[in-house]
């Protein structure tokens, strides 16, 4: 039953990788617009993915598999493995002539919307590998949109949704065929996209950089076209409240986008996680703007600018810079940090540890001293007006504790390949969180990742993906019992 549960996942992976190919054709085409000779790679990139996709996909034809928990876990697993492995190859072949570990680093940095690069000079790179990375994080925010809505939640691994807790009930949901849901929410992602470009080329960016930057802005994904990020744009205050507004937006809980957008329901904002995010968004960016005016006198209106862009950019786990902000002072470098680990809702393109679960966590730890208390009371733990399950509660306690030991075994892998103790903390936090930069000299948001070892750009792959897939749904699959009859 295992193996033919494997070879249906693997059978919908060459599917999908085909589709993996005929995007290749378009970085394809955008080099050969502009006359660089790596079009020939991203051609013969897509017929090799294309082929070789096709062939996995006839040879593991079978009647589908009963669905199936165990099933969904190798299926999640196998997608995210074949958009890695696929958006390798046109970075193994280019004119980057990057290394295999810095190709898979940067593939699986895309795939995952982390944000992190190894790639120096971004400014005079071959237009289509630019546009191959902001596609791959546009459908790496696709599928985490995905992923959240509809896998997780099934999957009992922590996973909260419309259907389950965000608005209504099952039997209120927006849309009755899941087709048709999921067909409103490509259009509303491809519409927001398109959205974002057209306000960052009227607030004067250039048109390729407006397309790669909506594209990287929705998906809170954070690469850019150029080596300093958005310190390009650092003067130009209209740009970067335009990525305040789009970040913030690509961090709320899609199904509530949907209702809003479609359903005009504004009551939908209203969602217990949103004023949660909210709340610590505005927090962090008002305290550090006041400290940067107390502290250095910075005009007030460059302190909330830059304040509330670069942290809007760490909570949404987006990975953007639009200056140094490791030179801000050590409340500023502090603040950062703990800003790494929150993230933005659940069912949205954001990563981190989900403002959902720290509304849960809240509720169970209140809950908890009052039972030191009054040992014998009865205490729901609520979210908004609805109680929390217990299968919720103990996937948030599951959830983050996995987190806290992953980040702590990633920290000690990273210095043991030589790396200083800022270094390891920050770059195993923002890899695992999908935020990207970390702090310090080497991996700080005036730096990236190509100076690490090779080593250790591999032990941040794996973090990356934990990070992505909610870390639970990979750990099940190494676990004996996964693969037993």
């Amino acid at each position: 039953m295992q193996s033919f549960a494997t070879r249906a996942a693997l059978h919908v992976a060459g599917i999908f990788g085909m589709y993996l190919s005929v995007a290749m054709l378009l970085p394809a085409a955008v080099d050969l617009y502009y006359g660089h000779e790596d079009w020939k790679v991203f051609v013969f990139s897509a017929f090799f993915t294309g082929g070789l996709s096709l062939g996995v996909a006839l040879a593991t034809q079978a009647r589908p598999p009963t669905v199936s928990p165990r099933f969904g876990f190798l299926l999640v697993n196998l997608l995210w493995f074949t958009m890695a492995a696929a958006g390798v190859v046109p970075f193994m072949m280019s004119s980057l002539e990057l290394t295999i570990s810095d190709a898979v680093f940067e593939a699986v940095s895309a795939i995952t919307t982390t944000g992190g690069t190894v790639i120096n000079g971004l400014d005079n790179a071959p237009p289509g590998i630019l546009l191959w990375r902001s596609l791959l994080q546009w459908m790496g925010g696709l599928g985490v949109i995905a992923l959240g809505l509809f896998l997780l939640p099934f999957l009992n691994i922590g996973g909260i949704t419309y259907f389950r807790i965000e608005s209504s009930d099952i039997e209120d949901r927006p849309f009755e065929r899941l087709a048709t849901f999921t067909f409103t929410l490509l259009t509303i992602y491809v519409s927001l996209t398109l959205t974002c470009a057209l306000a960052y080329a009227a607030a004067g960016m250039g048109s390729f950089d407006a397309l790669n930057h909506a594209m990287t802005t929705i998906s809170t994904a954070g690469l850019s076209t150029h080596d300093i990020s958005f310190g390009m744009y650092a003067d130009n205050y209209m740009i970067l409240w335009t990525a305040i507004t789009f970040m913030v937006i690509g961090a709320l809980p899609s199904s509530i986008l949907i209702l809003f957008a479609v359903r005009g329901r504004t009551e939908a904002l209203g969602d217990p996680q949103i004023r949660v995010f909210a709340g610590y968004t505005i927090v962090f960016a008002c305290a550090v703007a006041i400290y940067l005016r107390v502290s250095t006198g910075m005009p007030f209106s460059a302190a909330i600018t830059h304040a509330t862009f670069n942290f809007v950019s760490i909570i949404t786990t987006t990975g953007y810079a639009s200056v140094d902000y490791s030179l801000w002072g050590p409340f500023a470098v502090a603040s950062a940090f703990i800003a790494t680990f929150l993230g933005g809702c659940s069912g949205s393109t954001a990563g981190g540890i989900k403002a959902y679960r720290f509304l849960i966590l809240y509720e169970l730890l209140v809950n908890g001293l009052k039972r030191l208390i009054y040992p014998n009371m009865v205490l729901p733990v609520r979210y908004g007006d609805r109680p929390v399950e217990d299968t919720m509660q103990r996937a948030v306690v599951l959830f983050i504790s996995a987190f806290m030991m992953i980040w702590l075994i990633t920290t000690i892998l990273l210095a043991a390949t030589g790396l200083d103790i800022m270094t390891s903390l920050s770059g195993a936090l923002g890899c695992l969180t999908n935020v990207g930069p970390g702090l310090g000299d080497v991996i700080g948001p005036a730096g990236n990742y190509s100076g690490l070892p090779q080593s250790a750009k591999w032990v941040l792959c794996f973090a990356m993906l934990l990070g992505r897939l909610e870390i639970l749904a990979v750990l099940v699959i190494f676990t004996p019992g996964f693969w037993g009859r």
